[in-house]
């Protein structure tokens, strides 16, 4: 009869005792906000994180909407949302040093672990054919390739849609690389979608092509193209006070200095739950990794929770290595 009691005891406990251990993981996690920025890439992210720190870390994970500059100003302000899971911080970078020398803030990881990309480039196919075509004096020997759709006298060099902050920049560039005593023009496409055509209209007919473009995105994820190199290195001084500047007077050479994109956490978040913010410190993805998801997501028009899905069950090679065994089998479990 003792024996018999004890087992009930026991079977009658357990239950008990594992949801108070599920309860109490919960409770130190609580309740989290993650930013759902508006565009393919951070949306992807949030989901991923949403997913995985509900059912691997007990966290009662709620997305809510968010752009670059509101949701900085509100975790500095508010501590809400949580959660920035891709922040290009460059463009509100002394607000959020300020917010992490006052303890508001913490800065998690990289999203990209490559950073933001941009560069001016031509297709894979040009570069097997004549590898010069990699360099920017290679592109000048050879402008009468890059044929002007509207004027024979002239080479194409496809900018940022104007407008665009990229406008200032790939201009002043374009004036510091003379490319116009090599015979190019600047051809406006009209906006982001135009400039995608352009370059999907010359990789179906595999035409030259040669002008702006930058990464991750889903254009890159499904052409492949070759970052034409300046042989200038990068002078990030000169790129944040001139080249990016509409008075610039005297661009000079330098490329693109990689755009550093963050996962920002609130100070009380990074506090209360560590193992959680730990995960957030090693979620990283490489522009090559984003480029391929992007263009998926382009091609099943698939939102970010459908992309988190597959993201989860085709890549467990990519997201298994950021977070622990215990961990990964309560997500797999969960999908």
């Amino acid at each position: 009869m003792k024996t018999k009691f004890i087992k009930t005891a026991l079977c009658t406990a357990l239950p008990m005792v594992l949801a108070s251990s599920f309860a109490h993981a919960g409770e130190a996690c609580g309740k989290v906000t993650i930013a759902d920025m508006n565009w393919s890439s951070a949306t992807l992210i949030a989901n991923v994180d949403r997913f995985i720190l509900e059912h691997g870390y007990g966290c009662d994970a709620e997305l809510v909407p968010g752009d670059t500059m509101p949701t900085g100003a509100s975790m500095i302000e508010k501590s809400e949302p949580d959660v920035a899971p891709e922040m290009w911080s460059n463009s509100l970078k002394e607000a959020l040093d300020k917010g992490v020398a006052e303890k508001r803030l913490r800065y998690a990881g990289n999203s990209l672990s490559d950073g933001g990309e941009e560069g001016f480039w031509v297709p894979v196919y040009m570069v097997e054919k004549d590898p010069s075509l990699a360099t920017i004096e290679g592109i000048k020997k050879n402008a009468k390739l890059f044929k002007h759709p509207e004027d024979p006298d002239l080479s194409a060099f496809y900018g940022c849609p104007a407008g665009w902050n990229c406008q200032i920049s790939s201009g002043n560039l374009f004036n510091a690389l003379h490319l116009d005593e090599s015979g190019f023009e600047i051809i406006d496409p009209g906006s982001g979608a135009g400039l995608a055509g352009a370059i999907a209209k010359a990789y179906e007919r595999q035409e030259p092509w040669f002008g702006y473009y930058w990464a991750p995105t889903s254009v890159l994820g499904k052409y492949e193209m070759v970052k034409v190199d300046f042989g200038s290195g990068v002078n990030k001084d000169e790129f944040v006070n001139c080249t990016t500047s509409e008075n610039c007077d005297d661009p000079k050479v330098t490329m693109y200095p990689p755009s550093l994109v963050q996962t920002v956490t609130t100070e009380s978040f990074a506090s209360k739950a560590p193992a959680a913010y730990d995960y957030l410190s090693k979620r990283s993805f490489t522009n090559q990794q984003m480029n391929g998801l992007l263009a998926w997501m382009e091609d099943n028009q698939a939102d970010g929770e459908v992309a988190m899905e597959y993201f989860l069950v085709e890549h467990e090679d990519i997201w298994t290595k950021w977070v622990s065994a215990d961990v990964a089998a309560k997500v797999k479990d969960a999908l």
